[in-house]
């Protein structure tokens, strides 16, 4: 039978709650306006010309814009290109960069061989090996999976591995204590214990993945988002440059609210 401690600890517990759900309403009112008035401003400022319209554009026309490219048919291709080689780069560069992590966690002598080679392929600008992605790989999908690949798989190792080094030490042991190999060790120790941090690598790697691949189409595409932003530099459509913009900031924001609410429910059931 509850007691009056269980009934206080309920209530106060429903309070902040409540309290929360409050906060988080008032927050999403703030945000909403905040973009509302900087849109509203924007366009002002467009339409009394303290804006140069061919640069800048306005929201209206870009929404215009947007529009009459979901009428003709010619804006959901380029979307639909970029996000299958952003999710291939997303799966593939998390893949990846978590077994490098794997591996060089588990042989300590590979690590020290490898470790200025990770350090160098980090600080160097990925926009520099495109070029070579293009020679060894070809001007096509490849080429563009391999720039977010030198993007992501870098800092998934990183991060995994730091993970696995900031480990409570006293946890190995009792796995030690009790006869357990090294298999052991890691898959009842140490992942376990880097289980949040490997999956909060995800929405790390939503934003990765997209520059990866905006990048890799700036260089080779014939298609997708990247390609549009460039082709309308070519013709001085800045209008469109910026309705790509605007395009890749909602879906990339979309991808990465649904990763979010992944990383809710792994963590959730741990």
């Amino acid at each position: 039978m509850p007691t009056d401690k269980d009934k206080l600890m309920e209530e106060a517990h429903g309070a902040h709650l409540k309290a929360l759900k409050k906060q988080t309403v008032w927050v999403r009112v703030v945000q909403a306006a905040i973009l509302l008035v900087f849109l509203l401003l924007w366009e002002a400022a467009a339409r009394l010309k303290w804006i140069d319209v061919l640069l800048f554009s306005y929201p209206t026309k870009i929404l215009r814009l947007l529009w009459d490219k979901l009428l003709d048919g010619t804006l959901l291709p380029h979307v639909g290109v970029t996000i299958e080689e952003t999710l291939i780069g997303f799966v593939l560069g998390t893949l990846f960069g978590t077994l490098l992590a794997v591996l060089i966690w588990w042989s300590p002598f590979l690590s020290r061989v490898l470790d200025p080679y990770i350090v160098v392929l980090n600080s160097m600008p990925k926009v520099a090996l495109g070029p070579l992605f293009i020679v060894g790989l070809g001007p096509g999908l490849m080429s563009i999976i391999a720039t977010t690949l030198s993007i992501t798989v870098i800092i998934t190792t990183l991060v995994v591995y730091g993970s696995f080094k900031e480990v409570d030490p006293n946890y190995v042991k009792v796995v030690k204590l009790f006869g357990g190999t090294k298999r052991q060790v890691f898959l009842q120790a140490i992942l376990p214990a880097s289980f949040p941090a490997i999956v909060s690598t995800l929405k790390v790697n939503v934003g990765l993945a997209w520059i990866g691949v905006i990048v890799g189409e700036f260089l080779v595409a014939k298609e997708g988002l990247g390609y549009l932003i460039i082709y309308g530099f070519q013709v001085f459509n800045f209008t469109l440059v910026i309705s790509t913009l605007f395009v890749i900031a909602v879906v990339a924001t979309v991808m990465y609210q649904l990763v979010a609410k992944l990383e809710r429910r792994l963590t959730r059931h741990r």
